[in-house]
């Protein structure tokens, strides 16, 4: 049995937290402050007992790792001081008109997402797909409580591109958006959260609005990164048409697959998102607010570009595929041309020895004094003749 007492952060006198550079972060003057019951700090304490309640020897059990990045109460649109957890940050929300709790996770296993849903009332379909993080781009509502699925992507810097290199990373959120809540579940590094937290919590106007603001801001970085990630794709398909066209680059096709294939990879994240956007930005999700509804439809303009760049990619990448292998097979049937070009010359030498290897009694060239050298002589001329026309004709 393991008791774990999470460690309060320090806070100063007047009850604001204490941040590590020695200041203090608290609501701006005019707003209101909730703070969590248990405000005091208290010291971290670990210790295993045995079945009979006494302390054993050994080291201490590893905890539990916890996936909670950040837990914040928002109330007038201002971040409430304080290390909150999240049922009773959830239970101060309740309490007001304007308040609501974003709580940011980082992959968390199915244990610790279950103790979380039966907080907040989250459905086991959504639970469980936020758990897997396989799924597509998708919005989904279980009564009161609407799921957002969205897939996200970066750029993978390379010095080359190989075969084997990695052009896209791809990562998921979901987003679990309540009334007086929105949680946000993050698997992979490909689009880190806490930028937008930060930025957002700078916009008081915005934040008004509720969790559904916070769920516009969080696609909408998102979709900027797609832009990112298409403008940079773009240098490589200038990198690969530049090769495939030049005749002295090797231009394998190995790369042009790989690209395609990593352009797929973000087709994937791309494309299923419109029509999740479209039913936000318009009135086919009466949840949204009208004001963040328009928020919604500049991303959905984003994400139009973004789709448009991707279509053209696939276009382009198909044509230089094509134009590639129309090149490997001209540049086969120039080898062959040459193949055959020296074979023909081969084939005047074979022949005229193979007349004279026939060994007749009665052959004319064969008791002439200078049959040899004369013989020798033609076959050479004939060889530099057809040389000659082979060259004028580009086949050597």
């Amino acid at each position: 049995m393991t008791d774990r007492i999470q460690q309060g952060r320090a806070t100063s006198t007047d009850g604001h937290r204490v941040t590590p550079d020695g200041g203090q972060a608290g609501a701006p003057d005019g707003g209101r402050v909730l703070r969590p019951r248990n405000w005091s700090p208290v010291r971290a304490v670990t210790r295993r007992l045995s079945p009979d309640g006494s302390r054993t020897p050994g080291n201490p059990a590893e905890p539990r790792r916890s996936a909670t990045v950040d837990c914040a109460l928002y109330l007038d649109g201002r971040r409430q001081a304080g290390d909150w957890d999240y049922a009773e940050a959830l239970a101060a929300a309740s309490r007001t008109e304007t308040g609501f709790v974003w709580l940011g996770l980082h992959e968390p296993d199915l244990t610790e997402m279950t103790e979380i849903a039966a907080t907040y009332g989250l459905h086991e379909l959504a639970v469980e797909d936020a758990v897997k993080a396989q799924q597509r781009p998708k919005l989904e509502r279980f009564g009161e409580v609407s799921f957002l699925a969205l897939r996200t992507a970066r750029y993978c810097e390379h010095a080359e591109l190989t075969e084997n290199s990695d052009v896209v990373e791809t990562g998921q959120v979901m987003l679990f958006i309540g009334p007086q809540f929105l949680i946000s579940v993050r698997h992979g590094d490909a689009c880190r959260l806490a930028p937008v937290r930060e930025e957002l919590e700078t916009r008081q106007d915005l934040l008004l609005h509720g969790p559904w603001a916070v769920a516009y801001a969080i696609t909408d970085r998102v979709v900027d990164l797609y832009l990112e990630v298409a403008d940079r794709l773009e240098d490589d398909m200038d990198v690969l048409e530049t090769e495939v066209f030049d005749r002295q680059a090797s231009g394998r096709i190995q790369r042009i697959y790989q690209m395609k294939r990593e352009l797929v990879e973000f087709k994937r994240a791309v494309m299923p998102l419109q029509r999740p956007l479209l039913a936000l930005a318009t009135q086919m999700n009466r949840d949204v607010p009208k004001e963040v509804r328009r928020y919604f439809r500049d991303v959905q303009d984003h994400l139009s570009r973004t789709v448009e760049q991707v279509n053209s990619y696939d276009d382009l990448l198909n044509s230089i595929l094509q134009a590639r292998l129309a090149q490997v097979t001209v540049d086969q049937n120039n080898d062959m041309r040459k193949i055959a070009a020296w074979a023909a010359i081969a084939a005047v030498w074979t022949a005229i020895a193979g007349i004279y290897g026939m060994n007749f009694d009665f052959m004319p060239e064969l008791k002439v004094t200078y049959g040899y050298p004369v013989v020798l002589a033609l076959m050479l001329t004939i060889s530099l003749a057809l040389y000659r026309w082979f060259r004028r004709n580009d086949w050597l």
